[in-house]
């Protein structure tokens, strides 16, 4: 006579309470993500307090939207090759943004950046900068 597993009789109850976790995890930073966007697009900021990097891809945020205040140009940066720990606020990248185009006019490295906001995307001409923006194309 044998008995019966604990992982036979609860591993599968174990395993759907994991999944359900992990789904109420994305969730929850996407709802921070989005309100994060909002608070930085429609308020204007502050960029204090911000979702961590691994909160933004756990998300399905990807890319940074940077606006330059020297020459006024929004790039995107991917946040899956920043090299810095995932528990990283995303508002500290900020002093580590610089503008490559001013960098090389001025001679040295310019770093007066802007966050914009969270992408699921890059900026391409399918994907243009600042959509959310209303009045400015």
């Amino acid at each position: 006579m044998s008995t019966k597993s604990r992982e036979r009789l609860y591993g599968t109850a174990i395993r759907i309470a994991a999944e359900q976790a992990v789904r109420a995890r994305q969730k929850a930073d996407r709802l921070a993500c989005i309100a994060w966007n909002k608070l930085m697009l429609e308020a204007g900021g502050p960029a204090q307090p911000s979702p961590t990097l691994g909160d933004a891809l756990n998300a399905g945020f990807g890319y940074l939207e940077v606006r330059c205040l020297g020459c006024d140009t929004n790039q995107t940066v991917a946040l899956d090759i920043v090299r810095r720990p995932k528990t990283t606020p995303i508002h500290e990248l900020e002093r580590y943004m610089r503008c490559k185009d001013c960098s090389q006019l001025r001679g040295h490295p310019y770093k007066r950046s802007a966050l914009v906001a969270l992408r699921e995307s890059r900026i391409s001409a399918a994907h243009p900068a600042s959509v959310w923006w209303p009045g400015e194309r």
